[in-house]
């Protein structure tokens, strides 16, 4: 019993147990598909496209019916009972309203009840009184009256009252009704403008303009604004000394652009007239453009004054970028007022106030960061300009400061209103500040003059202020961080808006620090003049030099512009050193000062500088060029001294037999030495590569180039939501060129200390390898000047086995042997030589030969006794040079000896090769001058400001050290390429075997 009666309990349960697992089943797989089946769309529906009998939803966002006698409301998202009909319930859903009965077909105010009305109905249901009379629906204390009541408002002289605007209440009449006409109405010959009466027997002007000036335009729009307050404020000003209406004025003069003529009465006019009637009472703060009552717009049109305001009286507080007394905040504060008059607030411009474009706070309010020059430019559409200035707002700017005794006070700052008119003519726009007509109050957008016929339309102009410009001047030879009032230079753009959907304005703001430049451009005069001096003298000796080596006295047309061209590369070197050190005197005395001594020079004032660093490029690019020009013009010929070492028989053609012949000797030797000279022609103290993907790598990476933005601080790093200032050109060349010449020092000290000492050095390895391989070199840099490398082997014979190589070689390292130099016993190998003129003709006419039918490149496809008569020639020209070396040739011999010291230092010869040539002991392997190894300063200053140069045009390191390197690349495979052709020419080595 018990397990049957167990059974069917266990049934149920598993059958519920199956029928939840169904359901869950069900869930699991049929919702996501009824879910996946919904869609997210619904009509676009506007609070305006609704029906006069809808509502806007704002839940449902759709237009929804109204209840029965019902309309649509004034805004559109609720509905109101028909006329006729009161309201009996609202609770925030739809109304539901109930008809009145026909004894009391009226509705009160509120909507709320039914009342029988004296007269007629207005277009909504309620009571309408005559003008004058209140409508009055309840007693005093609330109780609702059965019938509606219109009471005469008392303009008797014990209470002067009338009707308000909305009808409902007794208040007083406007004051100035009372005062001219003792009633509340202001009849003839009075006038009524503005809601305001005056009296007609003032000696106001009457005939007043009420258009609004567009100057950009060139054309006066009649402005609705002026034609209804501009008389009324003016005269209230003017009558009754009105403060509200004064400022009211003023906005309106503003809103012209502060112009005025004295034939006109316009906003400027009026306000000129009042401030000149009313002299009797007195000035604000001792101000004398300054009346009481009225706003301080104008400093005076005298000329001359605005120079006398802007740098006679400094500002009586300091600022300092670093120290215990660091002072790096400008708090400007504005008073601030409506196009009405009301004074609104004082405010601080931090947070955008005079700023259009829209940025975070802090990149805002780093525009009054002392030190930092600021620019920010945006594009904004005139409909966003439209909601966001609906009515314009004006500024009276000041500077807040503290004392020595921590007393606060205000300057004021003056104004540049560039659109500014006197007389029809644009004064702020010239040149000269003695011109300038300061001003006071600025705005930012005027959407309000600009309307014609309603205030509430559409504005046919408006005016935006789209450039504003905030610069501080320093005081001359400050050493405490005085400045001078800073100055609001402003520019207003007047747009006809048409079709404002696809109109937009650019607008911009910035602030500049100036400081007087005058000081160091004398100081960079200075420099220039004695430093050019010099260069005229070295130009000079280096001509003299030159005239000597070529073994000419005349002074002719090839001489002076030698002389130029030496004087170019002078120059050049004159213009680095004083830019090079100007850009380090701006970089270092600007970024670590303490108390503000010195500004950095503003863009327009970079320009001299600018000029200076061109003017250097240019003349360094044609000494580099004329060096180049040099190296690969040069006279070279390779001596070889190895002589036959026995004889071979030889089959004779044409004979049928043969005969015995000397062993030629291998053109091998020469051929490899060649190869080398040819390598070493490009090779430099310094890695090219290496110089400029490290000065690349500190500049981008590392973060020197915030050494280079126009801000007080000194960080290599900048965070990302700060602002970044613009880059300076003088303070970019100035990193960028240090950290090139330093790499650069530090790549040569280091060739010169370790890497020629332990690794390689291929100057003196190439002169090692000319007396291992038996070959002199015989180099002509000029028609009697050159340098000679001899390598004549000390062992005779250089064409050997490994075996008696090798023996040579230790014979040598033991001392066993005589010594490599020319003179026995000594070890100098490397000399400068001056030769005679007679020494230069026997030279050139051998070398006429050799280099005949256009050089050895073509010598395979000359004739054969073309090709006999060259190689005859060849060793024509190495027996003669090697008889010279010899002293063979008494008439024209040859002495060693030393250089004096200050033939050293001058680079030049003292004595001239009359009879005998000259060997001058050249320790210093100085033949290298002829190859870039000995140009190194050259290369190095030319390759520095070509890379600053680009960077200044571009203002970009990346691109220029890809340039830079590249036009390396270019200039060394000129140099090698025609280096090979001018070697293979003057030597008989064939092009094809130089590598």
């Amino acid at each position: 019993m018990a397990t049957g009666g167990r059974g069917p309990v266990v049934a149920m349960a598993a059958g519920s147990t199956l029928s939840a697992a169904s359901v869950l089943l069900f869930l699991l797989l049929v919702l996501p598909r009824v879910s996946q089946a919904q869609t997210f769309f619904l009509p676009f529906r506007q609070p305006e496209t609704c029906g006069h009998n809808q509502y806007f939803d704002i839940s449902a966002l759709s237009c929804v019916a109204c209840g029965a006698n019902q309309r649509q409301d004034a805004r559109g998202t609720s509905c109101v009972c028909l006329p006729g009909f009161q309201m009996i319930s609202n609770n925030g859903r739809p109304v539901i309203c109930k008809k009145c009965p026909e004894h009391m077909k009226g509705v009160t105010e509120d909507g709320w009840n039914c009342i029988s009305c004296p007269g007629g109905l207005t277009a909504e249901g309620k009571c309408h009184c005559p003008t004058g009379y209140i409508l009055v629906e309840r007693n005093v204390n609330g109780t609702l009256l059965s019938q509606a009541t219109c009471e005469l408002c008392d303009k008797s002289e014990n209470s002067f009252t009338a009707a308000n605007a909305l009808g409902n209440r007794c208040v007083r009449c406007e004051p100035t009704f009372i005062n001219t006409n003792r009633s509340c109405a202001c009849s003839e010959p009075n006038i009524l403008t503005g809601g305001l009466c005056f009296s007609s027997t003032g000696n106001f002007p009457l005939r007043m303009i009420s258009t609004a000036r567009y100057g950009e335009l060139g054309v006066s729009f009649p402005s609705e604004w002026f034609a209804k307050y501009l008389q009324s404020s003016a005269s209230a000003c003017w009558v009754y000394g009105n403060l509200t209406s004064c400022q009211a004025l003023g906005n309106m003069c503003v809103m012209n652009m502060n112009s005025y003529d004295s034939s006109t009465f316009d906003a400027c006019g009026l306000l000129q007239v009042i401030f000149e009637n009313t002299a009797a009472l007195g000035t604000v703060h001792s101000v004398s453009f300054w009346r009481q009552n009225l706003p301080w717009l104008f400093y005076g049109d005298q000329l001359g004054l605005a120079p006398q305001i802007l740098s006679t009286t400094p500002l009586p507080t300091n600022f300092s970028f670093k120290g215990e007394n660091q002072n790096t905040k400008l708090k400007f504060v504005a008073a601030s007022y409506d196009v009405r008059g009301n004074f609104l607030k004082w405010q601080t411009l931090e947070g955008g106030v005079l700023q259009l474009c829209p940025d975070t706070e802090t990149r805002l309010n780093a525009a009054y960061s002392f030190g930092t020059t600021y620019q920010q430019s945006c594009e904004i559409p005139i409909p966003k300009i439209l909601t966001d200035f609906p009515n314009p707002t004006f500024y009276d700017v000041y500077l807040e400061y503290t004392d020595e005794n921590q007393h606060q006070y205000i300057w004021a700052v003056p104004v540049l209103n560039l659109n500014l008119q006197h007389k029809k003519m644009f004064v702020n726009q010239d040149s000269s500040s003695g011109k300038w007509l300061l001003t006071r109050r600025i705005f930012l957008v005027d959407a309000l003059s600009g309307r014609e016929n309603d205030l509430g339309s559409q504005p046919s102009l408006i005016r935006v202020a789209t450039q504003i410009s905030l610069s501080i001047h320093l005081v001359p030879n400050t050493k405490n961080g005085n400045i001078y009032p800073p100055l609001i230079t402003i520019a207003y753009s007047d747009i006809d808006v048409k079709d404002p959907n696809s109109q937009s304005v650019k607008v911009s703001f910035s602030v500049t620090y100036e400081m007087d430049q005058g000081e160091a451009h004398v100081q960079t005069d200075i420099a220039l003049g004695v430093l050019g001096g010099l260069a005229v003298l070295s130009s000079l000796l280096k001509t003299a030099g030159w005239k000597r080596r070529i073994g000419s006295p005349m002074i002719d047309l090839q001489t002076v512009m030698k002389f130029l061209v030496y004087y170019a590369g002078d120059l050049a070197n004159v213009f680095f050193i004083i830019t090079v050190g100007t850009g380090l005197y701006w970089l270092i005395f600007f970024k670590a000062q303490k108390s503000v001594s010195v500004l950095l020079p503003v863009p327009a004032q970079e320009k001299r500088f600018v000029t200076y660093v061109g003017c250097g490029f240019a003349l360094k690019a044609l000494q580099f060029l004329h060096k180049l020009i040099s190296q690969i013009t040069i006279d070279i010929f390779f001596i070889d001294w190895e002589r036959p070492k026995g004889k071979v028989l030889k089959a004779v053609e044409g004979e049928g037999g043969v005969r015995s012949a000397t062993v030629p000797v291998s053109i091998w030797r020469t051929y490899f030495v060649a190869n080398e000279w040819n390598e070493i022609q490009t090779v430099r103290k310094i890695n090219p590569l290496f110089q400029v993907l490290t000065v690349l790598f500190l500049l981008e990476v590392v973060g020197f180039k915030n050494l280079a933005l126009m801000d007080s601080s000194s960080s290599l790093s900048r965070s990302p939501p700060s602002y970044i200032a613009p880059y300076s050109r003088i303070l970019r060349y100035a990193v960028s060129s240090a950290l090139w010449l330093v790499i650069g020092i530090i790549q040569i000290v280091f060739f010169a200390v370790f890497y020629e000492r332990f690794i390689e050095d291929k100057i003196r390895q190439f002169v090692d390898l000319c007396c291992m391989s038996n070959i002199s070199v015989f180099l002509l840099s000029h028609r009697c000047f050159g340098y000679y490398i001899h390598g004549r082997s000390v062992h005779g014979h250089a064409d050997t086995n490994m075996e008696e190589m090798n023996m040579n070689l230790k014979r040598e390292a033991e001392n066993l042997c005589s010594q490599r130099g020319l003179v026995p016993n000594t070890d100098g190998q490397t000399f400068q030589i001056a030769i005679s003129s007679q020494m230069r003709q026997h030279y050139d006419r051998i070398h006429e030969t050799l280099t005949r039918k256009n050089g050895p490149a073509r010598l395979l496809s000359s004739s054969g006794s073309t090709f006999e008569q060259s190689v005859k020639a060849y060793h024509t020209m190495n027996k003669f040079l090697g008889s010279f070396i010899d002293h063979v040739h008494k008439e024209m011999d040859y002495f060693i000896k030393d250089k004096l010291l200050l033939e050293r230092i001058l680079g030049m010869e003292f004595m001239e090769p009359m009879e005998k040539s000259i060997f001058y002991n050249d320790e210093g392997y100085s033949f290298s001058s002829v190859l870039y190894y000995g140009n190194e300063s050259t290369l190095l200053i030319y390759d520095l400001m070509f890379f600053c140069v680009v960077d200044l045009a571009c203002q970009n390191f990346i691109l220029a050290a890809f340039l830079t390197y590249l036009q390396q690349e270019i200039f060394r495979f000129i140099r090698n390429a025609v280096g090979q052709k001018n070697l293979a020419s003057k030597t008989l080595v064939d092009q094809r075997f130089l590598i």
